[in-house]
């Protein structure tokens, strides 16, 4: 092992940031009123636009001086940087899907800004690039992903977006001569391709006043023929009486249904329907309301497989005739089960079921009817991993899937479906000894006595003695499973004897509908103890200590750690909120932020809403002369799903509140950047040594440990 320090070099001598001086923010005595209570919002301009306010512009480059001064001092930040580049520096990936004659698949070579998309005609044809986004953008900012492939999988729908934001324009590749057409579609946003014939329906929005922060609403599904100007298109449905919700277009890969899929936010469903195959038919209902989940997997000539909650919080697939749609005549073809049903997919004429079991993967092998036909048989038995894919066409024979753990890459297996024969496919090269760390799962108990599953990774033959650094991360919320992932950052931050902890915190969907709607409205405080809890078992056990502790999250996640800095700020040395939604009365203003009332509730809806969610800001619970741990609040200039509004504002509130005697609280703002989708590779290294150095020089570690080079 090399060490960065010396033998020469004593302790006190190795020097590091200053005390910061923060910029002197501008406050107004801008306010709101909610049901009598009047809520002050000095920081409100911060909301502008950065590109179109010059004040909010000289702000932003004024906090990212202080943030990149106090970054360049962490002696072993650039050497750290280095480290990161040479982890994710191996040839990686994707998992193989047939779509016709064609295999597709991503592959990086280690080095490249973005990953690159190749097809080959049958698995041992000749390998093609089909996208390659470093080639489309200076920096790799601009990238392509694909919206759908027509039925006779002669064309692909494709979107393209620029800087990570989640506005994207369509356009259409034709697959054999791998050349576009002239077809382009503004103004889509989380929009596929559902094709009938020679076009395909699509959701678009009208062109908004403001790109980055105005609320995007109005959505309307269109449908499209190849070849005319999108002028030209057919409006197909809208519903200008609800203006928030979200609208797409799905059809059946023979081309007989098509269905209106209709969802006030991120949660809860209804569905529309038509026979195409019946002239000028109108769309009937197939599944009303808001109170549940439902997905039209596909069809059996007149009969369609759904995947929903309807009933069954752990979720079921059932066939329904859409003639007949209501619940007493659908046939259960997978019955809910104990545990999750996670994921499902359709393949080779059978059925994929994806279970967790305690954030365990187990997958099982269904007939189209729903006969049970086998377990597959998973690395591990799925203990610590991930598994992902099982995609591909109805007459396939086999079909791939990725299994990924905390310590090692995906590794792709190709499953043979009619004998359940399991084959390496291709192993990861990465160049990391992973038996040198282990990884175990621990139950603990939150504030109400919930048991809350967390997985913990660390060097083997650590001790238990409260000085060992600690990186806890959360998310919980938006029925969104952490199970276990890979990440070349946190093989950085694990080779200088950190702790990993991942907290299965409610309002995931881990343990199916009923952990989600635990932490949902005015039951979020759930998520915030259930953090707060695994924060103090890692320290009652020893695996840490409060000056070691740092806490991490993104988006949601970066909403749960500002909540629980604001609610313990003694119990961290560290907290990284990330792209996070900090000021919950203002959220659903913004861009696409109405979706999550169904997730958080609206302050403007009723005093019960507010008062809960007043109680849990985090811009609204920064107590002035409050010793807050070393904060370093990330953002990008282009997120237009948080926008960096929510940031900006806490990040000054958080600056003018800090005890004087209190560690630095900083924002870094990246440029050209949006909530995290896209990035490119160059882009993600830096802020990986920006926040993982911060991290490190603010729990104490003062030199950096690397292994020999080759």
């Amino acid at each position: 092992m090399i060490s960065c320090k010396t033998k020469s070099e004593p302790e006190e001598l190795v020097k590091g940031p200053g005390k910061v001086t923060y910029p002197a923010t501008l406050t107004t005595d801008s306010s709101s009123t909610y049901f009598g209570t009047r809520v002050s919002d000095p920081y409100r301009w911060l909301e502008a636009e950065a590109n179109e306010d010059s004040a909010v512009r000289n702000w932003v480059t004024a906090e990212n001086d202080i943030t990149g001064d106090y970054l360049a001092q962490i002696p072993y930040r650039e050497q750290l940087k280095e480290r990161l580049a040479e982890l994710v520096n191996y040839p990686k990936m994707g998992v193989p899907y047939r779509s016709g004659k064609y295999y597709f698949y991503t592959k990086h070579d280690g080095v490249q800004n973005q990953i690159v998309t190749y097809y080959r005609e049958g698995l041992e044809g000749p390998e093609k690039v089909f996208i390659d986004p470093n080639t489309l953008s200076e920096g790799g900012t601009l990238v392509q992903n694909f919206a759908g492939f027509s039925n006779d999988r002669k064309y692909l729908a494709i979107t393209e977006s620029g800087a990570g934001s989640d506005w994207s324009n369509i356009l259409v590749k034709d697959v054999a001569k791998n050349e576009f057409l002239s077809d382009k579609l503004e103004w889509t946003k989380f929009s596929g391709a559902a094709w009938v014939s020679d076009g395909f329906y699509y959701s678009a929005y009208d062109k908004p006043s403001k790109t980055f922060t105005g609320n995007s609403i109005n959505q309307k599904v269109f449908f499209h023929k190849l070849g005319t100007a999108q002028s030209s298109d057919k409006l197909i449905y809208a519903d200008p009486k609800n203006p928030t919700f979200y609208l797409g277009a799905q059809t059946t890969e023979d081309e007989r249904y098509l269905f209106i899929n209709i969802s006030p936010g991120t949660s809860g469903s209804s569905i529309l329907w038509k026979d195409l195959r019946v002239p000028n038919d109108k769309f009937k209902t197939l599944f009303e309301g808001f109170e549940n989940e439902y997905s039209v997997l596909d069809n059996d000539e007149d009969k369609l497989i759904v995947f929903t909650n309807y009933n069954a919080p752990n979720y079921k697939v059932v066939q329904v005739d859409p003639k007949n749609p209501t619940p007493e005549n659908w046939k259960v073809i997978i019955a809910e089960q104990d545990e999750i049903l996670s994921n499902v997919s359709l393949a080779g004429g059978k059925i994929f079921a994806s279970y967790l079991k305690d954030v365990r993967p187990v997958v099982f092998q269904f007939s189209r009817t729903g006969k049970a036909e086998r377990q597959i048989t998973l690395p591990n038995d799925g203990i610590g991993g991930n598994v992902a894919g099982f995609n591909g066409e109805k007459d396939d024979d086999f079909v791939f899937f990725s299994f990924t753990t905390f310590l090692s890459p995906a590794d792709i297996y190709k499953y043979d479906i009619k004998t359940g024969k399991l084959d390496l496919y291709k192993k990861s090269e990465i160049k990391f000894d992973a038996s040198g760390y282990e990884m175990k799962q621990v139950f603990y108990s939150s504030k109400d006595g919930t048991k809350v599953p967390m997985f913990i990774v660390h060097k083997k033959g650590i001790e238990l003695n409260g000085t060992n650094p600690c990186l806890l991360y959360g998310y919980g919320g938006f029925n969104i499973a952490l199970p276990p992932s890979f990440s070349t950052s946190r093989l950085a931050m694990l080779e200088q004897g950190f702790v990993y902890a991942l907290a299965n915190i409610r309002g995931g969907s881990e343990y199916g509908e009923a952990w989600h709607e635990a932490a949902m409205f005015e039951k979020k405080q759930n998520v915030f103890d259930d953090f707060i809890a695994a924060a103090e078992y890692l320290i009652d056990k020893g695996y840490t200590s409060n000056t070691k502790l740092a806490i991490s999250g993104r988006s949601n996640g970066g909403l749960l750690v500002g909540a629980c800095m604001t609610q313990r700020p003694d119990l961290y040395a560290v907290a990284l909120p990330g792209v996070g939604v900090m000021d919950m009365l203002r959220y659903h203003k913004f861009t696409v932020g109405h979706g999550w009332i169904t997730e958080y509730g609206c302050a403007d809806s009723s005093a019960e809403a507010f008062n809960y969610l007043y109680k849990y800001s985090p811009l609204h619970n920064l107590k002035p002369g409050t010793k807050y741990p070393a904060t370093l609040v990330t953002t990008a200039d282009h997120d237009d799903r948080v926008v960096p509004g929510h940031s900006f504002k806490y990040a000054a509130a958080l600056q003018a509140a800090q005890a004087p005697d209190g560690p630095p609280c900083l924002i870094r703002i990246d440029t050209e950047a949006g909530h995290g989708a896209g990035k490119p590779l160059a882009k993600i290294i830096q802020e990986d040594a920006d926040w993982i150095s911060f991290t490190m020089w603010n729990v104490g570690i003062k030199h950096l440990t690397l292994k020999d080079k080759p």
